[in-house]
């Protein structure tokens, strides 16, 4: 089983994320962030900052940096510091000083005085529901509410009162912060060719492009470096603030500019996950046949509307067959910081209040709860006639209960001396995605091949997969395989995002790789190769005319080459009119409740996983592993708490909670492995963002079982469990 390739050089100190690199003459800068959640600057006294020791210059909305709003085709508009003296939440960066070192640069940042013109601030979801609003249409085109109404009904409340058993639940879920293990950082320099900037990013190019138009340069003028990022998980797919300021400073001064934000400043300076409240009515018969699915929802957004969480959406709108179906998703704007894409954005949420529903349903029924999955399993998304192009969530569900001992679950739980013993289970889907992406194959005269591409590598195993993929479609060890990635001036490998990179990035090796064979046969047999007009074939490295054969390198050398190299694309196309797509799970929980303390610890976890062909299993199932961590720390652990000023009082590693390794117990992940090549020609599916749905459910679900107590909020904390 491979290891990363990344992993030496990780574990011993030798990778170099953004901020280990100093180029000579590096000065460094400091954010200053708003103290309101509300309302203008009317002032900024730099006066002492400016005169500080080693300081360069101190810039603010007042003298501020050269930079524009740019903008790009997949996010739109990206919001850029120091534009506007406009406030909208508590944290937002306003100031930017620059200092011969960190610690005077800090110093001096501190004493900027700012001086404001206060307005009422709305910080909390429940006061906002009231002033909701529709959100904006979905990514894929579809209206903020929809339905889908059997012949005959006419809506859905006439079909939720002709369903004899009805569950009907309000959830919420918490506000989290990405929690990346590298703070968001940027090393900007100049040169006579444009801007180079070190800083971890999920996508070079997009990165580049952002700076280029914000910078007012060339894409070709600015060159984004990112081999390694220290987490991710969505918040670090659009350019930060500290990479816009660095490198607008760097020019404007001369020097190379260091600059990150401190870890309470990552709280706020950067976006977060969307705190949810979701209102779901379960129709069904006394069978356990859905007869009708409603769920509504209400995410909070900042002042600018830049996000929306899709939890509806993401999971009611495919994940059960039901005669009828009404979905609606609203935004709550407030002057809070931004929101953004997080691990399974829309599904992690949003399946803590469908698989908590369908649970609390089971239980009405006094049905098994993985019957009553398996009883309303979906051969298409309701309402559409694109069939799954796979899916063995059935078989996800038996392998699961059969390992973990899903049949002496006892629907009370069992008490172990003075813990209270519980079994929950949740479904888990996300759908399978594509983005268009090329790699450069490149044969080289030394026997190696380099397999290049832009896209980012942020924890989760690209880079060996490049190799892995690289050496299969190359037919060569995967010793020989150099992969690269994480440059911008390599060919554009797309957001590593959306759990798409294997299946984006993988289908454009394979392009590469065959292209790569056909101009070398033709090289071979062509006029001046070493099988000059004969019949060539290519197999293990070789290429094979008649009784002779010739390793490439050789055959580079015979033909005056160094190195051949072509660029294979892949993009989504026409299997999207054909199929649905998505990957499958069945998430087990149990959780040991303390009969008198009501601490609640998870002792065993297994999820058991449809994500198509497993490239590499060991990457694999760590990705899942920190999925399902992700899943019981939204249960039990993180939230963040945003006060009425919009001070978040927990903004720090102190305070806002995150599991460590007494938290967690027996991890077990198992994968059906079916590759679905009607997806894509690798017949991998994304693997990255799975793992984390469902699981705060099927914990929810399983302390529901031992103590009877059903918690609709999350994260669940022991004052939920007490008894009156």
């Amino acid at each position: 089983m491979p290891s990363r390739l990344d992993g030496p050089q990780k574990v011993t100190g030798q990778a170099r994320y953004g901020m280990d690199h100093t180029p000579p003459g590096t000065v460094y800068g400091y954010l200053v962030l708003s103290t309101i959640a509300h309302g203008e600057i009317e002032a900024m006294d730099v006066t002492a900052a400016k005169g500080a020791p080693g300081v360069l210059g101190v810039y603010s909305p007042f003298d501020p940096l050269d930079l524009r709003t740019p903008a790009t085709p997949l996010f739109g508009e990206t919001w850029v510091p120091l534009q506007s003296r406009e406030v909208t939440y508590y944290g937002q960066p306003i100031g930017f000083v620059v200092a011969e070192t960190f610690e005077q640069a800090r110093d001096a940042a501190l004493l900027v005085g700012v001086t404001y013109q206060a307005r009422p601030a709305l910080t909390s979801l429940e006061d906002g529901l009231a002033t909701a609003e529709d959100a904006p249409a979905a990514m894929d085109g579809a209206p903020p509410s929809l339905s889908v109404l059997a012949p005959g009904v006419e809506s859905i409340e006439d079909a939720l009162a002709a369903s004899p058993v009805v569950v009907d639940a309000t959830y919420r879920t918490a506000t989290q912060n990405h929690a990346a293990m590298e703070p968001h950082s940027a090393v900007a320099y100049w040169t006579a060719e444009g801007l180079t900037v070190h800083s971890g990013n999920q996508a070079s190019d997009l990165q580049a492009a952002e700076l280029a138009g914000a910078l007012e340069l060339k894409p070709s003028e600015v060159h984004a470096v990112n081999p390694f990022v220290g987490g991710a998980f969505g918040g670090k797919g659009r350019t930060s603030a500290p990479a816009f300021l660095a490198a607008a400073a760097a020019r404007a001064l001369g020097r190379p500019v260091k600059a990150a934000l401190t870890r309470e400043q990552v709280f706020t300076a950067t976006a977060t996950r969307a705190a949810t409240v979701q209102k779901v009515t379960l129709g069904a018969d006394t069978d356990g046949t859905l007869i009708a699915i409603r769920h509504d929802s209400w995410c909070s957004t900042d002042a600018a509307r830049s996000f929306v969480e899709p939890t509806s959406h993401g999971t009611s709108r495919e994940w059960y067959a039901t005669q009828n179906l009404a979905i609606s998703q609203k935004m709550v704007p407030l002057h809070v910081p931004p929101t953004t894409f997080m691990r399974a954005p829309g599904e992690a949420p949003g399946s803590f209040a469908l698989e908590s529903a369908i649970d609390e349903l089971a239980v009405a029924l006094r049905m098994d709860p993985i019957e009553l999955r398996l009883r309303n399993n979906s051969s298409a998304p309701p309402g559409k006639d694109l069939q799954w192009s796979s899916k063995h969530l059935d078989e996800c569900f038996r392998i699961g209960a059969d390992r973990f001992g899903w049949a002496d679950r006892s629907p009370g739980g069992h008490r172990d001396g003075d813990w209270l013993v519980g079994l929950g289970v949740a479904t888990a889907m996300f759908p399978a995605l594509r983005f268009p992406a090329s790699v450069e194959v490149t044969l080289q005269q030394d026997g190696t091949a380099v397999v290049a591409t832009s896209g980012a590598d942020p924890g989760t195993g690209l880079l060996t997969v490049l190799s892995l993929i690289g050496a299969e479609s190359l037919d060569i060890t995967p010793e020989r395989i150099v992969p690269r990635l994480g440059d911008s001036s390599l060919p554009s490998g797309g957001l590593s995002g959306g759990s798409t990179a294997t299946a984006s990035a993988g289908t454009a090796v394979m392009a590469a790789a065959t292209q790569a064979i056909d101009e070398l046969l033709a090289l071979a047999s062509g006029q001046g190769g070493p099988f000059d007009g004969q019949e060539v074939t290519y197999a293990d490295g070789r290429v094979f005319a008649g009784d002779r054969t010739m390793p490439f390198a050789e055959v580079l050398r015979a033909a005056g080459r160094s190195s051949l190299s072509v660029t294979g694309s892949s993009a989504p196309g026409e299997e999207l009119t054909k199929h649905s797509f998505s990957s499958f799970g069945a998430q087990f929980c149990e959780v040991r409740v303390h009969r008198w303390t009501r601490e609640a610890r998870v002792s065993r976890m297994l999820g058991v996983f449809d994500a198509g062909r497993i490239i590499n299993e060991k990457a694999a199932r760590s990705q899942i592993i920190g999925g399902m961590i992700w899943g019981v720390s939204a249960a039990l652990h993180e939230g963040l708490d945003i006060e009425a000023n919009g001070r978040l009082a927990n903004a720090d590693f102190a305070g806002y909670l995150l599991p460590v390794n007494a938290d967690i117990g027996e991890v077990g992940v198992h994968f059906v492995d079916y590759p679905d090549t009607l997806h894509n020609a690798v017949g991998a599916k994304g693997l990255g963002e799975i793992g984390t749905v469902g699981m705060a459910a099927a914990v929810a679900n399983a302390i529901h079982n031992a103590t009877g107590v059903r918690v609709r909020h999350i994260p669940i904390t022991i004052e939920d469990l007490l008894d009156d």
